[in-house]
């Protein structure tokens, strides 16, 4: 029988890897005094490692746990502010509120645009236009909304009156904007079943009449700018040389 201490001695250089799991351990054969058998013994350094890594793994999970709560924290606040945009009150899951959202903002959109149409006012030319905006088929009645944009003249509004009132039609509204010197006025009429509305024939009438009523006004506010424009900036005369005829005819002859 070999004794303890050689068999430690010799068997304590024996080694072998054993796989557990994913990882790789170094083992080495011992004798156990106590026992009086071989026995397995893990190496003390790859046990640290294994040690390490875990703690390391467990700090990625709970940074990474940290970071994903504070994301939903993130999400349901902007949640939050979203519902409280809307006038619909109740509790809806996200999807249905951010449909809501989505059909809330085209619809300001479009009642931004259509308020932002009637404030354009172009600065370089003079602009006339007729359009129909709806028709009662009940009364015949015809609404119609005319603009007129041109320089500002003193005379401008005092034309616009009468031309108006000179029309066969009832004004409902009138809106005055300037801007620089430029002046856009928009008229609301009304032709009520009086005036035999109804047929395209006559809503041609109408818009012939009224674009024509609105051009007349603009020829008249063109005239008063070069009227104005000729006394403020009078152009300068030119000079004629006028020829004494008796001179040159008398100095022919004495030649």
């Amino acid at each position: 029988m070999y004794s303890n201490k050689y068999l430690s001695g010799n068997l304590s250089g024996i080694s072998e890897n054993q796989e557990y799991g994913p990882m790789s351990v170094k083992q080495t054969l011992v004798l156990d005094g106590e026992k009086g058998k071989l026995v397995m013994k893990a190496s003390e350094r790859m046990g640290k490692k294994i040690v390490v890594s875990e703690s390391k793994t467990m700090v990625a999970l709970k940074s990474h746990s940290e970071g994903e709560r504070r994301r939903r924290e993130r999400i349901n606040a902007h949640l939050a502010t979203l519902r409280g945009l809307l006038p619909i009150s109740g509790k809806m899951d996200k999807a249905t509120l951010l449909a809501q959202v989505i059909s809330e903002v085209k619809q300001l959109k479009k009642t931004a645009r259509r308020a932002s149409e009637g404030l354009h006012i172009p600065m370089d030319t003079n602009q006339v236009q007729v359009e129909k905006l709806e028709d009662n088929a009940d009364d015949g009645s015809l609404l119609l909304r005319a603009s007129l944009c041109c320089d500002y003249t003193p005379d401008l509004l005092s034309n616009v009156k009468q031309a108006i009132n000179d029309l066969p039609w009832q004004l409902l509204k009138c809106e005055i904007s300037t801007l620089g010197g430029r002046v856009k006025i928009v008229f609301l009429i009304t032709a009520s079943e009086e005036k035999n509305c109804g047929s395209t024939a006559v809503e041609e009438l109408h818009f012939s009449t009224i674009r024509a009523t609105l051009s007349n006004i603009l020829d008249k506010v063109s005239a008063s700018v070069l009227y104005a424009q000729e006394i403020c900036f009078p152009q300068k005369r030119r000079r004629v040389s006028y020829v004494n005829l008796d001179d040159e005819s008398s100095r022919d002859f004495s030649q």
